[in-house]
């Protein structure tokens, strides 16, 4: 695809020798004499980049930006300027210009920026594809929050859609930071319980003491300090889900009376004889490996199995990449949001950053990471120099990561996927990398649903 360069300026052999210049670095140019056949050009035509002498008799090269800005963000700006308006250039600038030239125009300069300014925009507009990506997963969805469109991630919801109905219990695991509490939300959102309480535990938070009455409650002077009757989360979840995070760190005895309630769906609470009985549908998390810790002899293999109807297992960030960049969009959507900052993308160097990294912190690690490249960011674009050092220090952008035992389908899936990253979207010079023809590309982008990486 080439890129189209309107080229604004009253003065003849100015306009057109640009345009030459241009032409030679590989770009289609359109001529105009003024700011209003330059609106009618961009009305007209597929325009990449606006260059417009800042003095013009009719409409300014000022009154040109404010049209563009506010008719076409995309569309770059760059102000032509004399020495005596370089003031002037720089308001443009504040008011949305890319840059600005000085008369008489070096050509060499000309060229540089221009290829910014066109790699600024090609940056926005993956930007707001991805935005739109994001908006229609969360549409397709029956659960909003849980963003991503790899095959791993889609299996997931598919059994979360599925078990959700049910009053089956529920064992979701993985690793520390995937998400497995969003998980148990959608599955709590989708199922007949929606309107019903939703209790959370964190199982690894308390001691065994404080654990016990946390769950099950206690009468008045059951122990010391106990100077009121209280419910437990199980009493509190009647009718509804309770979710039981860190299911792996309760010790022996706790075991027993959990299994208890699994079986009976009742209990009696800590120094109490009434027995009080429950509707409640259990879901557990753990980062744990159950089974390992049950030949350990730290968990019991009963509980496991009565916890265990439903596994669900949530994949890692870095066997899901193709997730990454749907995610980075969202959380950089959020935090700019929050913190009053306009960002329209993320450049190709960070880009490959957040790729490449191995992200042991998950969904957790990059939600941060991004929070803190927004805060940090100098401008509206979010670069390598904005990502925490050691996320940015991790990436080499001249290599691919495949891990040993990947098929060669999925080896020349990656391959494609981080070429086609490196290259910006740019498909005609991902495939002149790759050593492909571009029908070739394309044929193999629809192949591996890569249309949007």
């Amino acid at each position: 695809m080439n890129f189209t360069v309107l080229i604004v300026d009253d003065e003849k052999n100015i306009r057109e020798g640009l345009g030459k210049a241009l032409q030679l670095d590989g770009y289609d140019t359109i001529l105009a004499e003024n700011g209003n056949v330059a609106l009618e050009a961009i009305n007209n035509y597929e325009v990449d980049l606006v260059i417009a002498d800042l003095k013009m008799p009719g409409m300014s090269g000022e009154e040109l930006l404010k049209h563009v800005s506010s008719s076409y963000p995309t569309i770059q700006v760059i102000i032509l300027t004399g020495h005596g308006t370089i003031e002037s250039a720089v308001n443009a600038m504040r008011n949305g210009a890319y840059d600005f030239l000085t008369k008489p125009v070096n050509l060499d300069r000309l060229s540089l920026l221009v290829s910014r300014a066109l790699s600024k925009r090609d940056l926005v507009l993956q930007h707001r594809a991805l935005q739109e990506e994001v908006e229609r997963i969360k549409s397709k969805q029956k659960y909003a929050r849980i963003i991503g469109n790899s095959s791993q991630m889609r299996k997931v919801m598919e059994i979360v859609e599925q078990v959700a109905p049910s009053k089956a219990s529920v064992l979701i695991t993985g690793e520390s930071g995937v998400g497995k509490e969003l998980v148990a939300d959608a599955i709590q959102n989708l199922s007949d319980r929606r309107e019903k309480p939703f209790i959370r535990v964190h199982c690894a938070a308390l001691s065994e003491s404080l654990l016990e009455s946390e769950l099950f409650g206690h009468e008045k002077g059951a122990f010391t300090g106990a100077v009121a009757r209280k419910r437990g989360r199980f009493e509190l979840a009647h009718t509804g889900t309770i979710l039981l995070d860190e299911i792996g760190e309760i010790s022996q005895t706790l075991q027993i009376k959990l299994l208890r309630v699994l079986q009976e769906k009742s209990f009696e609470r800590v120094g109490g004889e009434e027995t009080i009985e429950v509707d409640v549908r259990v879901i557990a998390a753990t980062n744990r490996d159950l089974k390992e810790e049950i030949a350990k002899g730290n968990f019991r293999e009963d509980l496991f199995y009565r916890l265990n109807v439903v596994n669900i297992h949530v994949p890692p960030l870095r066997e899901r990449k193709e997730d990454i960049q749907l995610l980075t969009v969202a959380f950089l959507n959020q935090f700019a949001e929050e913190n009053g900052k306009q960002i329209e993308g993320i450049d190709k160097k960070a880009k490959m950053a957040l790729y490449n990294y191995s992200w042991p912190g998950n969904i957790r690690e990059l939600q941060n990471c991004i929070e803190s490249a927004v805060v940090l960011a100098k401008g509206n674009i979010v670069t390598e120099d904005d990502l925490p050092p050691s996320i940015a220090g991790d990436s080499d952008n001249n290599y691919i990561r495949i891990m040993l035992g990947t098929s060669l389908t999925e080896a020349e899936k990656e391959i494609i996927r981080s070429t086609l990253i490196a290259q910006n979207g740019n498909k005609s010079r991902t495939a002149e990398v790759l050593g492909i023809g571009r029908k070739t590309l394309h044929r193999k982008l629809q192949e591996y649903a890569l249309d949007d990486a």
